[in-house]
C-alpha cells in the first residue's frame, strides 16, 4: 500500500507541473502575440481587421494546447491508470 501512495503523490506533483507549465506557456505565448499585434497595428492601421482575425485564431490554438494538457492532467488525477497497474503487479507477485 505504501507504493500506491507514492505513485499517487508523484502523480499529484506531475499534475501540478503539467498544469502550471502549460498555463505559463499559454500566458507567455498570448502576451507576446498581443504585443506584436499592437506593434503591427500601430505601424499599419489599415491591416488591423486582417491581423485581428489571425490573432484570435492563434489565441485559440495556443489555448487549445493548454486545454489538452489540462485534460491529460485531469485524466491522471481522476482515473489514474498507473495505480491500476501497480495493484495488478502486486496481485500477481502476492498470489
Amino acid at each position: 500500500m505504501e507504493f500506491i501512495a507514492n505513485v499517487q503523490g508523484l502523480t499529484a506533483i506531475a499534475i501540478g507541473i503539467i498544469i502550471g507549465l502549460g498555463a505559463l506557456g499559454a500566458c507567455l505565448g498570448i502576451a507576446i502575440m498581443g504585443a506584436k499585434f499592437l506593434e503591427s497595428a500601430a505601424r499599419q492601421p489599415e491591416l488591423v481587421p486582417m491581423l485581428q482575425g489571425r490573432m484570435f485564431l492563434l489565441a485559440g490554438l495556443i489555448d487549445a494546447a493548454f486545454i489538452i494538457g489540462l485534460a491529460v492532467a485531469l485524466f491522471f488525477g481522476f482515473a489514474n491508470p498507473l495505480v491500476g497497474e501497480v495493484k495488478a503487479a502486486q496481485a500477481t507477485t502476492q498470489g
